[in-house]
């Protein structure tokens, strides 16, 4: 056995923090190469489709981008099918009501879609086929309060049960659980947005790893309503921002149970009201009128709910040496949710993962290196896209700036205002837009002489 309690060098245990999506990403990329894979949960589960506190942006919107569902399909094979099957709607992007900055994208024929459902039935659909792996433990209802290991190696993680009565300030249980250790040749940080992985790092006196921050200050109201009788399935809307003056944006999507989730998005400074007859003033005074006159008579499910994710963060752990220790999803690189990359990014980074894994036929050095580099250069261009496009609002704090920003602005309000009227480029902005293709497709001459010369 190896030091760490492997039964073979770098094939023993994996610890996953956190067991929302990307956390059940990355133990199903590990089953049939780490030994033991257990996940740690601070939530129980719901017994179905269900929200959960530990997933607040859960009752707002979500979708999957093209490349992010064609990723999840490879992943788990005909997870895309039961998914639809079970009331997801797969929309074909050339035909959405989408206004960018510059107008509305011309309508066109397209392979590109998005999948559209509420984030509790991804998750569910998810974490039942990881429930289902022999060698996958959860232990839910369970927090990870700290890393093993010191300033060059992580080996594992320290937990407490949070219990079944109630918390403690300081989130552990007040039943007398007593902490425990897990030994582990893999810690993979799922935990998300709040992670407390630099803190636990920190503690170990790992040097902390450059990060890049933007806030662009956003926040969200959603609510749901139930779909009219007559009106298409795939009726959609997404209404963008217009910088600097108009900086809220709305949404309509279609999702299971013939419900739409009706979504408004705010910078900072155009905050979104959770007020009954605030939110729908606010969605009468975008910049489209089309999602409010869409519910006029629409029933509500439910209260409107507000949603601040703080701001965007990318941890740049691939340009670090520590050994054993693993980020994803929000935990490595956190991005504004208007722009819908979170996860796809993290599809992404666990297909990373799993072909590092059996490349390496193991969990250890190689493995984490590999994973680290790939997950980094899947985060780049939506991090670029997403932190160039944020700094436009003036009230955005942090970002990139100088001449390649005013260049990238000029050229996007070129893509825009072309693609208003030019099918092929609004289908070449798509495929950027759905990850599928690089920016630097707009720099190809088919789309840039269309861009610039109108041919």
């Amino acid at each position: 056995m190896n030091p760490r309690g492997g039964a073979a060098e770098g094939r023993g245990t994996a610890v996953v923090i956190g067991g929302g999506l990307a956390g059940c990403l990355a133990a199903w990329a590990l089953h049939g190469v780490a030994e033991r894979i257990v996940v740690v949960e601070r939530d129980r589960y719901p017994d179905g489709v269900g929200f959960r506190a530990g997933v607040p942006q859960a009752r707002h919107c979500h979708l999957l981008l093209e490349a992010g569902r064609r990723t999840l399909d490879e992943l788990m094979p005909g997870i895309v099918g039961e998914l639809v099957a079970d009331g997801a709607n797969r929309i074909l992007l050339g035909g959405v009501s989408w206004l960018t900055a510059e107008g509305w994208l011309a309508r066109h024929q397209s392979d590109l879609a998005v999948l559209i459902c509420s984030r509790p039935l991804i998750d569910h659909a998810v974490l039942k086929r990881v429930r289902a792996l022999p060698n996958v433990e959860f232990r839910t209802a369970t927090e990870v309060t700290g890393l093993l290991g010191d300033g060059g190696t992580v080996t594992g993680v320290r937990l407490v049960g949070r219990g079944t009565g109630n918390q403690g300030t300081d989130g552990r249980g007040t039943d007398g659980e007593p902490e425990t250790e897990i030994a582990a040749e893999l810690v993979v940080d799922a935990s998300g947005r709040r992670t407390r992985a630099p803190e636990w790092l920190a503690a170990l006196g790992v040097p902390a790893v450059p990060e890049e921050r933007v806030d662009a200050g956003i926040s969200y109201a959603t609510r749901f309503y139930r779909r009219p009788a007559g009106t298409p399935d795939d009726l959609a809307y997404y209404l963008q921002c217009k910088a600097p003056e108009r900086g809220r944006l709305g949404l309509l999507m279609p999702i299971e149970g013939n419900r739409w989730m009706v979504g408004l998005g705010g910078m900072r400074g155009f905050e979104p009201s959770v007020k009954e007859e605030e939110f729908e003033e606010q969605l009468g005074g975008l910049r489209h009128p089309g999602v409010a006159e869409a519910i006029v008579g629409a029933e509500p499910i439910g209260p409107i709910r507000g949603f601040a994710p703080g701001p965007s963060v990318w941890r740049h752990y691939e340009r670090s040496a520590l050994r054993g220790f693993l980020a994803i999803g929000d935990s490595s690189c956190a991005f504004n949710p208007v722009y819908g990359q979170g996860m796809s990014v993290a599809s992404f980074s666990a297909r990373a993962l799993r072909d590092a894994a059996r490349k390496h036929e193991g969990i250890g050095e190689a493995v984490v290196r590999e994973t680290r580099q790939a997950v980094s250069a899947a985060a780049k261009g939506s991090w670029e896209l997403a932190a160039g496009e944020d700094v436009r609002f003036p009230a955005t704090v942090g970002g990139p700036a100088g001449l390649p920003v005013r260049l990238q602005h000029r050229l996007m309000d070129r893509v825009l205002a072309r693609a208003a009227t030019d099918g092929k480029v609004a289908d070449a902005f798509l495929r950027v837009a759905s990850l599928v293709a690089p920016p630097t497709l707009m720099f190809r001459p088919s789309v840039l002489g269309r861009v610039l010369f109108g041919r």
